[in-house]
């Protein structure tokens, strides 16, 4: 990374930060956590598993002179992939080509990527500094979740400096679509079974519907 860090929350914990953290009472608690270690620094078994399962992601970037932007990418379950325990990857499809988050990265590689899982009311935050690589058509290949309907451009590289996760607190609970419609289905499933075997005990012919 192009800075160290005292503690690993210092990437988001500026001194500014603290500042305001003392002021309003929060900075004890928080100084605790920096005794104990702070935040992760590496993917462990935990962050790997809710990896697994997520199919989109919010990346933010800043412009050299601080102009933040927010892109939203996705992809099925599993679309953004390990490396090493240190770094992230992922294909980055062809858009709308505006190139914002390519041109913050040319000039501040400092970047956040903010995960949402809605179903089970959990986010996880990641620091770090990412690159675009644009020249290597083995990665992307590599990278391009099978049988998805996208057109791949470039990869995403992402280094993490640290990461943490939020409380529930406020996240509204959500389901994809899919994930419904599975339920549902599994659910119709088991409404025939039983309406078979009540018909059997019955002795009559279960319903043709």
């Amino acid at each position: 990374m192009s800075e160290t860090h005292t503690y690993s929350s210092d990437v988001a914990f500026t001194p500014a930060v603290k500042a305001i953290q003392a002021r309003k009472g929060s900075r004890e608690a928080y100084a605790k956590v920096e005794q104990r270690g702070g935040w992760h620094t590496e993917i462990d078994d935990n962050l790997a598993a809710f990896l697994a399962e997520v199919n989109s992601l919010y990346f933010a970037t800043a412009s050299a002179d601080g102009q933040p932007y927010i892109q939203h990418r996705g992809g099925p379950k599993g679309f953004i992939k390990i490396l090493d325990r240190h770094t992230l990857a992922f294909a980055d499809y062809s858009g709308n080509r505006q190139y914002i988050t390519q041109g913050n990265l040319s000039e501040n590689p400092k970047a956040n990527i903010f995960l949402m899982d809605y179903a089970h009311r959990r986010r996880v935050k990641i620091w770090g500094e990412a690159r675009v690589v644009d020249d290597d058509p083995a990665l992307l290949t590599s990278l391009m979740p099978q049988g998805y309907k996208a057109r791949p451009e470039q990869v995403i590289l992402f280094r993490i400096a640290a990461w943490d996760t939020n409380c529930p607190q406020h996240i509204p609970q959500k389901f994809d679509a899919a994930d419904v419609a599975a339920a549902l289905a599994s659910r119709d499933r088991r409404i025939a079974e039983l309406e078979a075997e009540l018909a059997a005990l019955k002795g009559q012919p279960a319903s043709a519907d």
